[in-house]
Formats: C-alpha cells, sequence, structure tokens
C-alpha cells in the first residue's frame, strides 16, 4: 500500500489524518467502489483529493456548487497541485489554462458541475483524457429522499458505467432511504464499501425556542455574539432583507443573500463572507451549501427548516475549524403550517409526500424533544450511543407531565371520525365548539365532544403538534392531510402505555396569540391540495399560478367545497371560460370523483340556470311516453333544454319557437310550470 503519509504532510500541511480519514483513503486509492458518510467539518474533500495524487490519470469531481469548486481549485493551486475547474463561472483565460494541463496531461483533479454532464462533448472528453477515478461530492444530491435533489446527478452512474471506473460518493446527511437511493443510482444497486464516520459534531450547541417575538430572539441571540462570523436562515426572500436591515441598525456588519439576487450581486456576498470576519450573512437556503468558511461560530434560524436533513446541514456550517459554535432554531404554528403545505403543494407522488411529513414530523420531535436534543439527532440517523452536555436541554431539562389524557382524548377523537380530520376540527370536537361542520357531522353526538375543554384551542395546538414530534399521528396526502394514527399511538389509545408531553410548550401556547391563517385549520389541507393542482396546471402552460385562479378563489373554494359545477360557478373569480377549463379539474381535488356533463348541460353552470335544466331533464324524463306512458318516445335535445333553461320563454308559442310544435304540445305545461317556479 502506497504511504500516504508524505502527500498528507508536504502537500496539505497534516501530520495525521482526522478520525476514519485513513481508512477511506486507502479504499479509494485501491480503486474500490466508495460511500462515505461523514460529518460537515470532517475532512471529506481530502479523502479523494489525496488519493487523486496517488492515482495515475485524473480525478473528475462533481460537486454541485461553482462557488465550492473554486474554492477548492485555488486551494489545491496554492498547495502546488494541478487542479482545474470547467465551470460557467471560468474567465475565457482560466477555461483555456484547463485545457492546456489536459492536453499536456498535468492534470490530476477537474471539477465539474453536475449539469455539464447533460452535454454529449463532454462525454466525449472525459473518454478522451484519461479519467480513472469519479469523486461525488454532496451525493444525497441524486435522491429523491434528499433535500437538495439535483435532476443532473442522475447522469453520473452512466458516466461511471460508460467509462469504467470506480467511484467515491461523499456527503454528510444521509439517512437509510437517501443511502439506498445513493446505491442504487450511483452503484447500480451493488452496495459499494461504506463508510458511516458517526453524525455526532460535538463542538456545536444545540438549541431550540419556541416563537416569541422572533426578531427580537434572533436580535438578542446575534447581540450575544458581537463581531462573531454568523448565518441567519430564513423562509423568505422579503425575511432576509427587513432582518439584515435591521441588524445593520443595530450596529451589526450584516448583508442579506438569497436566490432572487442577480448572480453578481450573489458572489459579492460569497466573497465578502469568505473574506470578512464578524459577517453575518441573513440568507434563504440558496446560501450555504459547501461553504468553506472554518470558522463561522453561529447559525440560527429565524424559521423552521424543511427537514432534520436540512437542519443538520445548516447547523453544520458552524464550526467547521472544531472550535465552539452556537446554533439556535425557532419554530411556531405558521412554521409547521407553511411546510405543511410546501408538501402538499409539490408535485411528489403520495408515497414521497408521506415520508416528507414523516421528515417534518422527525424534526418537531427534536424541537418538542423531552430530553437531550443530541441524542434526539443522532438517534434519527441511527447513532445509539451518544453523549452531550452541549444542548439547552442539558444545560435546562425541560419541564414535562403525564400527558397520556389529553393524548388519549385526542387519539379517541381521530379514531371515531374514522381519520378523516385535520387538528382543527378535532380541536372543535374535544372543546365541544359547536361548528356548522361539527353539526353537520354529527360529530357532537360524539362520546369525545367537549370532553377536553381543560385545555384552550392553542394548547390543544402544542398537544397536537407534539403529538406529531412523537409520531404518533402523520397527515395523510390522500385524505388532504387528515390525522392518521400510527402504530406506536395504538398502546395509548388502549391504556397500555403513557407518554409525557412538555408543560413549558402547552404554558406559553396558553398565552401566545394564535396566527391568523389564510383559512382554518380545518380547510387549510384543502387550501394546499388546490394549489398543487394550479400549479400543476401553471406549469403545464407556462403561465403564473395567478392565471389560472388567484389565491382569493382558491380560498373560497376550500371553505365552500362546492359539490357540483353549479356550486363552482358561483365562487367569486369562476367565469364561464374557467369553468369550462378547470372547473372539473378542482371540483375533483374537492369531492375525489369527476362530475360528468354534457357541454350544453355545462354551459349554463355559470349563468345560474343549470337547477332549471335538471328539472326540464326530469320532466322530460316522466313524459318521455306521454302522460299515460303509451305514447311513442319523445325526447329533445340537450342543446333544445339549454336554450329552454338560457331564454325561459312564457308561454306555449314561445316554448314552439324553441322546440317545435310536437314536442310543445308533448311537454309545454311541464316545462312552463318549471321556468314559472323558477322566476
Amino acid at each position: 500500500m502506497f504511504d500516504a503519509a508524505p502527500l498528507l504532510r508536504d502537500v496539505f500541511g497534516f501530520d495525521a489524518f482526522r478520525p476514519g480519514q485513513e481508512e477511506i483513503v486507502d479504499a479509494v486509492t485501491a480503486g474500490e467502489n466508495v460511500l462515505a458518510i461523514m460529518p460537515t467539518g470532517g475532512g471529506k474533500s481530502l479523502c479523494f483529493q489525496l488519493p487523486a495524487l496517488i492515482r495515475e490519470g485524473v480525478t473528475v469531481v462533481i460537486s454541485p456548487l461553482i462557488a465550492l469548486m473554486r474554492d477548492q481549485v485555488r486551494a489545491l493551486q496554492e498547495a502546488g497541485v494541478a487542479a482545474g475547474a470547467l465551470t460557467s463561472g471560468n474567465t475565457p483565460e482560466e477555461t483555456e489554462a484547463v485545457w492546456a494541463a489536459l492536453d499536456a496531461g498535468e492534470l490530476k483533479l477537474l471539477y465539474m458541475a453536475p449539469e455539464r454532464l447533460a452535454s454529449g462533448a463532454a462525454m466525449g472528453m472525459l473518454r478522451r483524457i484519461g479519467v480513472s477515478l469519479i469523486a461525488v461530492d454532496e451525493a444525497h444530491c441524486v435522491s429523491q429522499w434528499g433535500h437538495d435533489f439535483r435532476p443532473d446527478y442522475l447522469r453520473i452512474g452512466e458516466l461511471r458505467r460508460a467509462l469504467d471506473v470506480p467511484l467515491a460518493a461523499f456527503t454528510a446527511t444521509a439517512d437509510a432511504e437517501t443511502q439506498d437511493e445513493i446505491v442504487e443510482k450511483l452503484f447500480d444497486g451493488v452496495p459499494p464499501r461504506a463508510f458511516l464516520r458517526g453524525f455526532d459534531r460535538p463542538n456545536i450547541h444545540l438549541a431550540f425556542s419556541a416563537k416569541d417575538n422572533p426578531r427580537r430572539q434572533i436580535m438578542e441571540f446575534a447581540a450575544a455574539r458581537k463581531g462573531q462570523s454568523g448565518i441567519v436562515y430564513c423562509g423568505t426572500r422579503n425575511k432576509t432583507e427587513t432582518l439584515s436591515q435591521a441588524l445593520r441598525e443595530a450596529g451589526h456588519s450584516a448583508c442579506y443573500y438569497h436566490g432572487g439576487m442577480e448572480a453578481e450581486d450573489r458572489r459579492i456576498v460569497e466573497t465578502r463572507f469568505a473574506r470578512e470576519d464578524g459577517l453575518i450573512v441573513v440568507a434563504t437556503v440558496a446560501f450555504g451549501m459547501g461553504i468553506d468558511k472554518p470558522d463561522i461560530r453561529w447559525v440560527a434560524h429565524a424559521d423552521l427548516p424543511k427537514s432534520i436533513e436540512a437542519y443538520y446541514q445548516e447547523i453544520g456550517r458552524a464550526g467547521r475549524d472544531g472550535g465552539p459554535a452556537e446554533t439556535l432554531t425557532l419554530f411556531g404554528p405558521d412554521d409547521i403550517r407553511l411546510r405543511r403545505s410546501q408538501i402538499d403543494e409539490g408535485l411528489a407522488p403520495p408515497e414521497r409526500r408521506a415520508a416528507d411529513h414523516a421528515r417534518l414530523n422527525s424534526l418537531l420531535g427534536l424541537a418538542e424533544a423531552l430530553e437531550c436534543r443530541r441524542k434526539t439527532l443522532l438517534g434519527y440517523f441511527g447513532e445509539a450511543d451518544v453523549t452531550c452536555g452541549k444542548c439547552d436541554l442539558c444545560d435546562t431539562p425541560a419541564d414535562v407531565f403525564d400527558g397520556t389524557t389529553p393524548v388519549r382524548m385526542a387519539l379517541s377523537a381521530i379514531l371515531r371520525t374514522e381519520e378523516w380530520f385535520g387538528s382543527g376540527h378535532l380541536i372543535d370536537i374535544l372543546l365541544g365548539n359547536e361548528t356548522d361542520k361539527v353539526r353537520a357531522r354529527r360529530h357532537d353526538q360524539l362520546p369525545t365532544y367537549g370532553v377536553g375543554k381543560e385545555y384552550s384551542k392553542p394548547q390543544w395546538q402544542a398537544i397536537f403538534r407534539q403529538m406529531m414530534g412523537h409520531d404518533l399521528v402523520r397527515p395523510d396526502p390522500e385524505r388532504h392531510g387528515a390525522l392518521r394514527m400510527t402504530e406506536i399511538a395504538k398502546p395509548i389509545l388502549k391504556g397500555e402505555a403513557d407518554i409525557r408531553l412538555r408543560r413549558d410548550s402547552i404554558r406559553k401556547a396558553a398565552r401566545r396569540p394564535a396566527v391568523k391563517a389564510m383559512v382554518s385549520d380545518e380547510d387549510a389541507p384543502l387550501l394546499s391540495a388546490l394549489k398543487a393542482k394550479r400549479r400543476a396546471l401553471a406549469e403545464a402552460a407556462k403561465v403564473p399560478a395567478y392565471v389560472i385562479f388567484p389565491d382569493r378563489t382558491l380560498i373560497e373554494m376550500a371553505e365552500r367545497r362546492p359539490a357540483s359545477l353549479d356550486q363552482m360557478a358561483r365562487v367569486a373569480g369562476v367565469g364561464a371560460k374557467k369553468l369550462e377549463r378547470y372547473g372539473s379539474l378542482f371540483l375533483e381535488v374537492i369531492t375525489g370523483a369527476i362530475e360528468e356533463l354534457h357541454p350544453a348541460r355545462r354551459k349554463l353552470a355559470v349563468r345560474d340556470r343549470g337547477d332549471i335544466y335538471d328539472q326540464l331533464l326530469e320532466k322530460q324524463t316522466e313524459l318521455a311516453r306521454g302522460t299515460g306512458g303509451i305514447d311513442k318516445p319523445l325526447s329533445c335535445s340537450a342543446s333544445q333544454l339549454a336554450k329552454v333553461a338560457q331564454l325561459k320563454p312564457d308561454d306555449r308559442h314561445g316554448l314552439e319557437r324553441v322546440l317545435g310544435e310536437r314536442r310543445a304540445e308533448r311537454f309545454g305545461d311541464a316545462f312552463l310550470d318549471v321556468l314559472r317556479a323558477a322566476g
């Protein structure tokens, strides 16, 4: 085996490997297919850069971010390594230098973005230059289950087969499903040699807090760390701009970063963050993957991340130098509602949405944890032997109580309503709120009606949130977010197991005002489903979503729940053309069934003449063989009935002009009775 120690020392300046690095370097150098899962800051890049110097030929590195590639290439070149990158961010001189080095057979590492593999010319070039190894950074991007899915990563498996060379895949975050998909997509299902180096970052302090004036909470957290480099992640672009302004006004050096900025402005922020000490970047998740800045001392989340994997990746950008780092994650009911709707409004298949809801539940479980957060976090990734002492719950244990009784009440309400409803309606049942929906479904007759008056609505919301965090219930995407019990909930319902809840979360909920939502909790899942349908139609037509229907129209659909096209036509914003084009599609989302109507009948829906048409049709059926039932069959066409409903003639003569003498004689009196009754 080649002795890597001299290169480690002379090129990279390290006297020894970090834990786990050496065996990965040996396997990659030996030409084995490798999957290495290492914590951020664990030295992943060295595990393919060092073998690249030992092996003959060129190592191709597939990496998702131009900024990351440029940073690594610059660092390698500074160390005297022949490395280059072919990216859209290159100057012509840089690209020319890379090609010259390739043609001369001097280049050892070639960095490329996965999108470049779409070019047939790229494949020809890679065949020609003598590639001996493929290294894939951020390999979780290949997975539909991962949180940074990049479709172009799917071409890497094809590249490996075409070049017939070993492949080494690296990532800091991959649960079991993501690992399985990496193996399937990159290694054709043949398990590579796997290295799981542990996910623990013991230098990072973990903390969560329920939102209570979140801007003040972030400002206080930053003020206590003034002069230190930090990142604040926000859920919206607008919030990044307003919060960075507030930080600047408070005397911090701060700027914002999001995907809506011009490319040059984003590069300026990236360069400032890499070079300036003490800069705070307030960003969406567009900022961060592959950040190589070692001295980020803190990361705060002003809004709940979208999954536990995303959370782990984002906090992992702090303390890469091994020094102490701190985190704070704020969460509230508005975050959970937003994340649920993002999942439900996506175009993923039901099983993917169900898995994403389960991932969000896992993050809620971390937010509502009763004991050591590090134990909960690492347990999600399969690590059981955990020591901590560096999280808010180890600093100050949570105030817990026996929550078995309220949880059993909630589970009973779910069971007795056959798992068809969301938390909003279930809370109305538990509180004994006599709403129209409760009365219409006769849920005021249930034994659980009114049994939960000991708690307020916000407190019940906190209880349901903790139930999701304990994975006792999951939203069912097929039922517009209705809550379903999991297997682990059943022993609690049967009285065979107990459960503890956090008292502080429920106490805070009692004094925290409810967040004003677009619609009620009960209607929110349906609104999400309607938005998903709108998005699919808008993308297919290549138009903005509001062109299909504006939000206010979808909100009214979710609240009124029209059961027919006639009722749909009465929703504000649904005109004749849109009813004809989209009515049945949205009605199917609401009712689960398609209403089949003759085109002539469909046009009447928007003119509020549909009921008249239906009554005329009923009378025609009764009189098809005359009043005695023995005459020759006779009927009107759909267009004739529609014309009668639309024109509403008020005498037999008017009917004859539409129907003709024979049909007017058979149906005239009955039709006129219908028209007069309709006014």
